[in-house]
């Protein structure tokens, strides 16, 4: 890429494709069902093959850095490439449209839940899980085929996929991608490929804003919980559950179910069953399982609950 044409490109981004960008995770977080294994699939088809927002390996390492981080992987990876896309507004953009959806329907399955119970049973959500292994399927063979593609490194791959499902654990899953890629700058760097060139704008975002964000991350974590122990206030308490869960929680979606019950139902916070027919409605709405929060806000037995506890 020519430094002009970057420039070019890069004098565009900022207000000029957000919309385009709102519009594009709108549709996904309408459609998107089967959790953050297939949105990454869906991303991937989107943004990679069809609209070439990225390349192949560009897309890679954004999932590569997503799955290492604490939280919501799927939605983290929409917000990188909303970023790369549009700026900080387009970051906003994709979060925003991809989520919203299916928060929404969790919150209306919230209200309606008592006469919806009797009449629809688990048959359908079972038969989406079911039609999401295909997406899911999909996705991992066209990443193996460009990102695997030699004896050395799909040897990786499968070795990784082996000691993830054979242990299944958030801090597995984080010393796996950690060992692999010691290994790979260890032994692998004759058999990788130049890299393709990309034109992510991260370097836009200084050190000092970075190091600004991770402050308020750090002073989030430690100050929400004493604040909501010394003012005894509820939405504070709401917030210091939310927030801890999605910021100590390695592993997407499914890994933070735990944590929420026990901070919830555990606290008598939460019906068991309410929390369990939200989850099943969690599987069964397009968008970040993590929506959920949304759900259990609407059904907290304690203030703040309803649409503001949502």
């Amino acid at each position: 890429m020519t430094s002009s044409h970057a420039t070019a490109s890069h004098e565009q981004r900022p207000t000029a494709r957000v919309g385009e960008v709102f519009a594009a995770f709108l549709k996904l977080g309408l459609t998107s069902f089967g959790g953050p294994t297939a949105h990454l699939g869906f991303f991937r088809e989107e943004f990679v093959s069809k609209r070439k927002w990225l390349s192949e390996s560009a897309y890679a390492d954004v999932v590569a850095l997503c799955q290492f981080l604490p939280g919501p992987a799927s939605s983290q990876v929409g917000m990188a490439l909303g970023l790369q896309r549009a700026g900080s507004l387009g970051l906003l953009a994709a979060w925003f449209a991809f989520t919203l959806p299916s928060a929404i329907l969790l919150v209306v399955f919230a209200l309606a839940a008592n006469s919806l119970d009797s009449l629809l049973g688990d048959g359908w959500i079972i038969g989406l899980k079911a039609a999401t292994v295909a997406v899911v399927a999909h996705a991992v063979l066209g990443m193996a085929r460009t990102l695997a593609p030699d004896a050395p490194r799909a040897t990786l791959a499968v070795a990784a996929m082996a000691i993830v499902l054979l242990f299944p654990s958030p801090i597995v899953q984080v010393a796996v991608i950690l060992a692999a890629g010691m290994i790979g700058l260890l032994w692998l760097r004759n058999s990788a490929e130049a890299p393709e060139p990309t034109d992510f704008i991260f370097a836009r975002h200084s050190r000092r804003s970075a190091l600004i964000c991770l402050a308020i991350f750090v002073l989030l974590l430690v100050g929400l919980p004493v604040a909501a122990a010394i003012f005894d206030n509820g939405v504070l308490r709401l917030i210091e559950i939310f927030y801890s869960s999605g910021a100590l929680v390695f592993g997407g979606g499914h890994v933070v179910l735990p944590m929420l019950e026990t901070q919830t139902v555990g606290a008598g916070l939460v019906e068991h069953d309410a929390f369990l027919a939200g989850y099943a409605a969690a599987q069964a709405v397009p968008g970040p399982l993590f929506t959920f929060a949304a759900y259990l806000g609407m059904v907290f037995q304690s203030g703040p609950s309803g649409l503001l506890g949502a």
